[in-house]
């Protein structure tokens, strides 16, 4: 037997837990393989209805509203989502197999056995959410840019160091030093996950259940599936903290405050102060969205836009700047058809028109975010020095 299988016996029920590389061949051959033999009763997968339902409709990319996305405020969620899953799939396209192939052979050989499949694990809305709840401002910042970072990670591996990520002895080591790295980031990504797994695969109907997962979980789940987890309590959106309200609020105030009372005082001073809150945010978006190859209006909006909404938390440049970038450049079909063979390259993502609205909705709000501590910071320093006569 496999090392990559383990068998876990509660009461009259067996359990199989296939520990996977979600871009290995092999792991999706031995899904095949032990379903087919064992015929379990249920199979479980480590998907979610909304990676489920990416998989099983490949079109769904045709159907989106670019413009409903940053509405809605989920152009930088979408973002980190596409610059996550290319990593993986630059890997399984230089071993010639889909990303997530073994999820895909569980789903498949469920359906061939007439098993129930069970979608076991926690929506990724639920897991982001709270994970960005849980890790501080450092951790916020430390995390973008390892996100970021990866783009241009272009590593290529071999299938042999693949499977090595399957042993336990190197699992665990990995998982000790992420600890090390990022605690707080892997309580909600890998133990809170790894108790909605065990329960869910607890839960699933029938004698013999076998269960397609990423190896990462395997030896949590293991514990985990002895005790009872609460599926509801996992499954709850973190209460947004009022503090970042407060001082979303608290900053703009301060700033249209100081410049009020300095244009009482001095009237060249509150220009001086005006035009450095002006240029330091308008340049800084405008950078931003320079820096994602945005039309010129869609840099001129940013530029015209981020000072005024910098002082208001309700709003974002980026949004202004994306609505007006998909205006003038509005993804065709084809762009959205493309959309999965281009985040696999660092030349995709600019390239291709659905990610390129994206960059430009990061990039303008992270310009803007800039631009407002430079100059809230010059609008201070100016203000200090007036009082200092």
């Amino acid at each position: 037997m496999s090392e990559n299988i383990t068998r876990i016996y509660l009461d009259d029920r067996e359990i199989i837990l296939i520990g996977t590389a979600h871009v290995s061949k092999q792991s999706a051959e031995e899904v095949k393989e032990i379903i087919l033999k064992e015929k379990p009763d249920s199979v479980c997968v480590e998907l979610d209805q909304q990676r489920y339902q990416a998989i099983v409709d490949g079109s769904k990319w045709k159907d989106m509203d670019i413009f409903k996305v940053i509405k809605e405020k989920k152009a930088t969620f979408l973002l980190i989502n596409l610059v996550i899953s290319s990593f993986q799939k630059r890997i399984a396209k230089q071993f010639n197999i889909k990303a997530g192939q073994e999820m895909i052979q569980g789903i498949e050989s469920a359906k061939e056995i007439g098993a129930n499949l069970v979608l076991a694990d926690r929506s990724i809305q639920i897991t982001f959410s709270r994970i960005w709840h849980g890790i501080g401002l450092k951790g916020k910042a430390q995390l973008m840019l390892q996100i970021f970072l990866s783009i241009f990670n272009d590593d290529t591996i071999s299938e042999e160091e693949l499977e090595k990520l399957k042993s336990q002895d190197m699992l665990n080591s990995m998982l000790n030093d992420f600890t090390e790295a990022f605690p707080k980031l892997k309580i909600p990504l890998i133990d809170e996950r790894d108790q909605y797994l065990a329960q869910k695969i607890k839960e699933a109907p029938g004698n013999k259940v076998v269960a397609v997962l990423g190896a990462a979980h395997v030896p949590g789940i293991k514990e985990e599936i002895k005790r009872e987890n609460d599926l509801a309590a996992l499954s709850k959106a973190p209460k947004r903290s009022k503090l970042p309200k407060i001082i979303g609020w608290s900053i703009p105030i301060l700033i249209l405050s100081i410049i009020a009372y300095t244009f009482y005082v001095n009237r060249s001073a509150g220009i001086d102060q005006t035009m450095s809150w002006v240029l330091w945010n308008g340049i800084s978006s405008a950078i931003g969205a320079a820096v994602s190859l945005g039309h010129p209006f869609t840099i001129i909006t940013a530029f015209v836009i981020a000072p005024i909404s910098s002082l208001n938390p309700l709003l974002a440049a980026g949004w202004f700047a994306g609505i007006v970038e998909a205006y003038f450049r509005r993804p065709s079909v084809a762009d959205f058809e493309q959309l999965s063979e281009d985040v696999y390259t660092l030349k995709g993502f600019w390239k291709n028109k659905v990610t390129r609205i994206l960059l430009v909705v990061a990039l303008t709000n992270l310009g803007s975010s800039i631009g407002t501590f430079i100059g809230g910071a010059d609008v201070v320093r100016l203000f200090i020095k007036q009082i200092m006569g």
